[in-house]
C-alpha cells in the first residue's frame, strides 16, 4: 500500500467485536481479571489500553519502526527517553533545538550528570570531531526549530553507529509523510503528536518509535514505570489526525511556499528560512532526503523587535500563539515565547534574534496567507 492508504488502514482493522471502522475509545482505567494475573492482555490503563494500542501500532507502522509508544506530551516522551541513560551519559545534540528540549537538557538533567555538547549537525566534520570523545546518544532535529536547518540523517547515523552512539531524531516538523528517519539509519524517532500528527490543536501528546526490538521492550517498560501516558480519548484524536496527514502535509507545504516566496526578497526582510527555497543552504539535501518541505517558515525582519511587534499586530489570519502544525496558521516570536529558556547570548549566536518570527502555515487558501503576510509587511 502507498503511504496515504497506509495512514487509514495500516494496523487499524475494524473492531472485531462490533465491526466499527474507527477504534472504540476505551475509557476504563482498569480491566477485569479472570483470576489473579489471568487476563485478556489489559490490566490497568497506564500499563496498556486498547485505544492506545491501536495508535501505537499505527505510529510504529507509518514510521517504519518495530514499535511505537504514545505519551502524554512530546516532553513526556523525551523525559522517558532520558530515563534510559544513567548519570554521566554524554549526548551530542544539534545546536538549534526546540526550547523545551534545551530547557530539559540544561536546566534539569545537568544536575543528574548529563553532559550535552551542541554542534552544527549540518557540518559533518563537526559531528565527526564531537564523536571522537565517547558519546551515548546523538540527538537531532531535521528540519530544526526554529531555523529550519537540514541534517544529512543517513550520514550522521553512519558516523554515530561507528562511534557506538544511539541516534534519535525529532521528526515533528517533517512527519513520516515527508521523511522517515528510521529508513535513513535512526534508532529512535520522537514526535510531539500535538503538532502535525494530531493536526487540529486540540490535544497534547508525544510518541517514541523504536527501530530495534530490544529498545521497544526497554522503553515499553519505562513508559509504564514513568507513567507519562496519554488518555484514551487523546489517542483517538491523534489517530483521527493521522488519517488526513498526507493531504494536510501537502496543503501545509503549498501554504508555506506561498508565504516564503512572498517574504523572499522583500525590503523589510533580512532573511527567510525555508528549505523549499533554492537559496536555502541545504535545499538540495532537503530535496533528496524529504518528499516535501513542510509547513514551517521562519523570517528575520530587518527592523528587529519593533518591526516584529508591528508585523504581529497587522496579521489578520495568522494567530499569535505557541505551538504549530494545526490546520489554522499560527505565528510565534521564538526569542520571547518557545525559545525563551535559551540564554539570549546562545540564541543570538545561532541566529535566533529578536527580529526572528516563526510561521506555522495552515491549510487556509495559500493566496489568503500570502496576502496576510504582504499586508503586514506593508505596515513596516
Amino acid at each position: 500500500m502507498r503511504f496515504d492508504t497506509r495512514l487509514l488502514h495500516e494496523a487499524q482493522p475494524p473492531d472485531p467485536l462490533t465491526g466499527a471502522v474507527n477504534p472504540p475509545v476505551y475509557l476504563s482505567s482498569t480491566f477485569r481479571q479472570k483470576a489473579p494475573n489471568v487476563h485478556s492482555g489489559y490490566v490497568y490503563s497506564r500499563s496498556g489500553n486498547p485505544t492506545r494500542a491501536v495508535l501505537e501500532a499505527t505510529l510504529g507502522a507509518i514510521e517504519s519502526g518495530r514499535a511505537g509508544l504514545a505519551f502524554s506530551s512530546g516532553l513526556g516522551a523525551l523525559t522517558t527517553l532520558l530515563e534510559a541513560f544513567p548519570s554521566g551519559s554524554r549526548f551530542v545534540a544539534a545546536d538549534d533545538l526546540y526550547g523545551g528540549t534545551y530547557r530539559l537538557f540544561e536546566h534539569h538533567r545537568r544536575q543528574f550528570g548529563l553532559k550535552v555538547d551542541y554542534v552544527d549537525t549540518t557540518d559533518l566534520d563537526r559531528v565527526r570531531a564531537a564523536l571522537d570523545e565517547r558519546a551515548d546518544l546523538v540527538y537531532l532535529e531535521s528540519p530544526t526549530n526554529p531555523l529550519l536547518k537540514i541534517t544529512d540523517l543517513n550520514a550522521v547515523a553512519r558516523l554515530a553507529k561507528s562511534a557506538g552512539a544511539t541516534v534519535v531524531v525529532d521528526n515533528t516538523f517533517a512527519t513520516p509523510a515527508l521523511q522517515r528517519p528510521i529508513e535513513l539509519g535512526a534508532d529512535i524517532v520522537l514526535h510531539s503528536t500535538t503538532k502535525y500528527l494530531g493536526g487540529h490543536s486540540d490535544i497534547i501528546g508525544g510518541a517514541l518509535v523504536l527501530a530495534r526490538a530490544k529498545d521497544a521492550e526497554r522503553f515499553a517498560w519505562l513508559q509504564n514505570a514513568v507513567g507519562a501516558v496519554p488518555s484514551p480519548f487523546d489517542c483517538f484524536l491523534v489517530l483521527r489526525g493521522i488519517h488526513t496527514l498526507g493531504v494536510r502535509m501537502r496543503a501545509h507545504g503549498e501554504s508555506a511556499r506561498a508565504v516564503a516566496e512572498t517574504l523572499d526578497g522583500h525590503s523589510q526582510v533580512r532573511r527567510v528560512y525555508y528549505p523549499g527555497l533554492a537559496d536555502h543552504p541545504q535545499h538540495r539535501l532537503a530535496r533528496r532526503q524529504m518528499s516535501g518541505y513542510g509547513g514551517m517558515v521562519s523570517v528575520e525582519l530587518a527592523g528587529g523587535k519593533k518591526a516584529v511587534l508591528r508585523f504581529l499586530r497587522a496579521l489578520r489570519i495568522f494567530t499569535l500563539a505557541e505551538s504549530l502544525g494545526g490546520v489554522e496558521s499560527l505565528v510565534d516570536h521564538p526569542a520571547t515565547m518557545t525559545h525563551a529558556s535559551v540564554p539570549r547570548a546562545e540564541r543570538e549566536k545561532l541566529g535566533v534574534t529578536e527580529g526572528l518570527v516563526r510561521l506555522s502555515c495552515g491549510i487556509e487558501d495559500p493566496a489568503d496567507l500570502a496576502d496576510d503576510v504582504r499586508r503586514a509587511l506593508a505596515r513596516l
